[in-house]
């Protein structure tokens, strides 16, 4: 059963950092690629990085560009997001996502979330 286990989310002041961290269970994790979403209060769900199932290549929202950097860890099943130079704009709920494919057919796994909260 694939199970997403997202971690590392707190208060920090603007300026700072903090480091999520998604341990994956239940499938072939060396074969996905994963993403990190957030959703703010008040807004839509937004993509914010995602990164190819051998880690070579990346892809970031315009407004996480240059602070943002994600990577995984294939022997640990675990995928990252370290947040650097954080924003006030920054504050959301943070998702690890993977779609898993079974008989061709694709579905969404989800981690439970972790709170991110930017503020002096």
């Amino acid at each position: 059963q694939v199970q997403l286990v997202d971690s590392g989310g707190g208060l920090v002041q603007p300026g700072g950092s903090l480091r999520l961290s998604c341990a994956a269970s239940g499938f072939s994790f060396s074969s996905y690629a994963m993403n990190w979403y957030r959703r703010a209060p008040g807004k839509e769900r937004e993509l914010v990085a995602t990164i190819t199932s051998g880690g070579d290549s990346t892809n970031y929202a315009d407004s996480v560009k240059g602070r943002f950097t994600i990577s995984r860890d294939n022997a640990k099943n675990t995928v990252y997001l370290q947040m650097n130079s954080l924003k006030p704009e920054d504050t959301a709920v943070y998702y690890c996502n993977v779609r898993y494919y079974s008989y061709g057919l694709g579905r969404d796994y989800w981690g439970q979330g972790t709170q991110v909260t930017v503020s002096s």
